[in-house]
């Protein structure tokens, strides 16, 4: 489980294709700490599991790892199209101690939206992103959202996009601050909203 606060701006280092699915390495010193083989770190709101980890510098800390993409996850979200160079969002997994300064995120995309729009002001910017029309019913004005594993608050809700609003340190610290119209984004609605629906749904066929 995350929260979607991102802690460390991390760099894709190398992908290779392995035929139905992907092996991806990320250069992320600060989400390494503390962490092991098997441990969570959530890659652009991607829950992945460390499969090995690397030192850059043979005589340095560990600063890399790598993680397996089976195809379901290459097929649903925007991993598929990463490539050496892009820069993306790292989240280790929470522990007990932490404080949940999101909300709770499971790292399970549900789909990938595309940028609309960016509209900015002086200290923030409002950025419209496309929705499935099958998500619509999940998300709510001042509901949460995971876009790219950033928790966010929606702004308002269409037909098929709803809108964010970014603040200084959303933009500096995330890759939202560079993702272009046209570029796609993983979506992450609320877990809760969905365990609601079905256990609303059994009630009413029960009746």
């Amino acid at each position: 489980m995350f929260t979607g606060i991102v802690e460390e701006l991390g760099t894709v280092v190398d992908v290779t294709d392995v035929g139905d699915a992907a092996r991806l390495t990320f250069r992320g010193p600060l989400v390494l700490e503390g962490t092991g083989l098997g441990d969570s770190i959530a890659v652009n709101g991607c829950c992945l599991t460390v499969v090995e980890a690397i030192a850059s510098d043979p005589d340095g800390p560990i600063d890399s790892f790598t993680a397996d993409v089976m195809a379901e996850t290459l097929h649903r979200t925007s991993l598929a199209g990463i490539a050496a160079g892009d820069a993306v969002n790292l989240e280790r997994a929470v522990t007990a101690e932490k404080r949940l300064g999101g909300h709770i995120v499971q790292g399970h995309v549900d789909a990938y939206g595309e940028v609309l729009a960016r509209t900015p002001s002086e200290h923030w910017e409002v950025v419209e992103v496309s929705l499935p029309r099958d998500l619509n019913r999940y998300v709510v004005e001042k509901g949460s959202i995971t876009v790219d594993g950033v928790s966010l608050t929606v702004v308002e809700v269409k037909d098929d996009s709803f809108t964010i609003s970014l603040i200084p340190e959303t933009l500096a610290r995330t890759t939202l601050g560079a993702r272009a119209v046209g570029d796609r984004v993983n979506l992450e609605i609320d877990v809760i909203a969905k365990h609601v629906e079905k256990l609303l749904a059994h009630r009413v066929e029960g009746q």
